[in-house]
Parts: C-alpha cells; sequence; structure tokens
C-alpha cells in the first residue's frame, strides 16, 4: 500500500480519507468508511450497477440458493446477490472491510441470509460450511490468484456446480481459447466444466483502475465426471508433458514418457493426427489420449 500524499480526488484513494456521517433508510446515522485500496492485496473495487446486475444475471440464481463470493469489497455485489434471492457466504481478507459490511448487512446477517467471513481465501476449508451442498461462485477475485483459485476449486472434493468470476481479459481469452489454441490453462478448465465470456468489463469500471481490461467468465455444469474411469494425477501429468514443448509436435514430445508405438496406437484410437501440435488438441482429445496411453 502507498503510504505518500494524495489529495481526496487520488486515483488510490476510494472516495475521501475522512469518514462522513450519512442517515441510513431509517433516518439514523451512520458512519461512511472510505478506504485507500491496497495494492498488496490486488483491490480493484468495482462500481458499475450495471455490471453487478450482469454478474448476477450469469449466475443464474434461483432464490435460496447458496453462493461463496470471494472479495465482498464495500458489499455493492453483496447486496445484488441478496436481492436476487441467495444465501450468500461472502469471503473478505481486508480486515478494515470487516466493520463496514456488519453494519451494513446488520438485517440479513440476523436473518440467516449472510454469513461473512474473514479470512484468505486460498487458505481456508469451507467443508463445514457448505456441508457438502452444492453451491456456486461469484467472484472479483485479484488477478494474481487466479491460476490458483481455478486450480483449488476445480479440482476440490466440494466443487461448486457454476463459478461466475471477473477476471483479467487476456486470461478469459485463454480460457475459452479464442484463438483456437489451447494452453494448459484452458485445457484445466475445460476439463471440469464449461467456460464462457460473458461480457467485456473496461478498466473504468473499477476504482482504482487497473491497467487492463477485464471479463466476466462463466464456468458452468462443474464436475468430476471425466474422472470417473480415469486417472486425474495421470491425466494432468500427460498434459503437462504434452505442453513441455508446444511448438513441437505432439507425438514427438510424448516420445519423452511413451513407447513410439504405443503412442501411434492412441493417436488413431482417438483419430489424432500424428503431426499436432498440443495447442491443436481440444479437451475432448486430451481425455482421449489420456486413456489410451
Amino acid at each position: 500500500m502507498k503510504t505518500g500524499k494524495f489529495s481526496a480526488h487520488s486515483k488510490h484513494v476510494v472516495g475521501s480519507q475522512k469518514m462522513k456521517r450519512n442517515e441510513n433508510r431509517e433516518g439514523k446515522p451512520f458512519v461512511k468508511k472510505f478506504f485507500w485500496a491496497k495494492k498488496s492485496l490486488g483491490q480493484h473495487f468495482l462500481h458499475s450497477p450495471g455490471i453487478f446486475q450482469k454478474i448476477v444475471a450469469a449466475a443464474k440464481i434461483k432464490s435460496g440458493e447458496r453462493v461463496l463470493e470471494v472479495g465482498p469489497g464495500k458489499g455493492n455485489l453483496t447486496t445484488a446477490l441478496l436481492n436476487a434471492g441467495a444465501r450468500v457466504v461472502t469471503v473478505e481478507k481486508d480486515d478494515r472491510l470487516i466493520p463496514l459490511l456488519q453494519e451494513r448487512f446488520v438485517k440479513e446477517i440476523k436473518s440467516g441470509d449472510l454469513k461473512i467471513i474473514h479470512g484468505d481465501i486460498l487458505e481456508m476449508d469451507l467443508r463445514s460450511v457448505f456441508r457438502g451442498q452444492r453451491y456456486k461462485i461469484v467472484a472479483n477475485i485479484p488477478y494474481y490468484i487466479t491460476g490458483r483459485f481455478l486450480k483449488e476449486f476445480l479440482s476440490s472434493k466440494n466443487q461448486p456446480n457454476d463459478m461466475i468470476l471477473l477476471l483479467q481479459k487476456e486470461v478469459a481469452e485463454r480460457i475459452v481459447a479464442r484463438d483456437k489454441k489451447e494452453s494448459i490453462l484452458s485445457i484445466s478448465v475445460k476439463t471440469y466444466g464449461t467456460p464462457r465470456i460473458v461480457s467485456i468489463v473496461k478498466r473504468g469500471n473499477f476504482f482504482p483502475p487497473p491497467k487492463v481490461d477485464s471479463a466476466i467468465l462463466a464456468v458452468e455444469d462443474i464436475s468430476r465426471k471425466n474422472f470417473r474411469r480415469l486417472n486425474e494425477k495421470k491425466f494432468f501429468e500427460i498434459v503437462r508433458a504434452g505442453f513441455s514443448q508446444k511448438r513441437k509436435k505432439l507425438s514427438r514430445v510424448l516420445e519423452r514418457e511413451f513407447e513410439r508405438e504405443e503412442i501411434e496406437k492412441s493417436f488413431t484410437a482417438c483419430r489424432l493426427n500424428l503431426l499436432n501440435r498440443p495447442e491443436n488438441l481440444s479437451a475432448k482429445d486430451w481425455l482421449c489420449l489420456s486413456k489410451h496411453l
């Protein structure tokens, strides 16, 4: 977090540094707090109501459905989720925001529609929270934790059934392979669910604005069905080996791990061209290849 001197209009400050007293809906005064956006936490506060609605619409929330929200910030997306009828568990790492959220959502916390947890989502065991129940994830996560976040929840024993994430645009495009070139990241996501880009979000919708645009990414129908008869560890070992030299022919790269005859038989069984590079194979192709090798 930067500690230099900035005015109330600085791009690093969420509003003014001062605390202002306003009145809530019941006419009672409350303290409205303004915060520095912490660079160490990758904070960029989304402030566009239209984007909140797009995220909630993409989640296709049904009344009473359980939602895990990550990084609620000041609670604007939380409000949209609650208004859609979701029962929300929200996890916030920034201890400065916890009192604000508790003050803002007194009624929802009391009714049981909202539970606020202070902690690092990557260090938490949420099995006791959902107790094997189905849930969705809706999150505006810091760019720097994207890879680990996806791995943690897609491979979790207590997977969400859907995830709606606000990610860096470039990363979202890699996941859906918009350029028709697959990667370890895209194959990893598509093995567990079906990703699609819902909408592009311009950097000006955040405060402070990031250096790049973002995208709303939906990963739907998440499951472990592809690993019912296939060893998950073996599958990813083969994928990693294949992409270790992504510019070369995959059949040649795999010769480091398998016999040439075995490779050719597997390619034939999966109707794959021996001249293909790793990026030319779909998730379905990789799954087939792993079953035969």
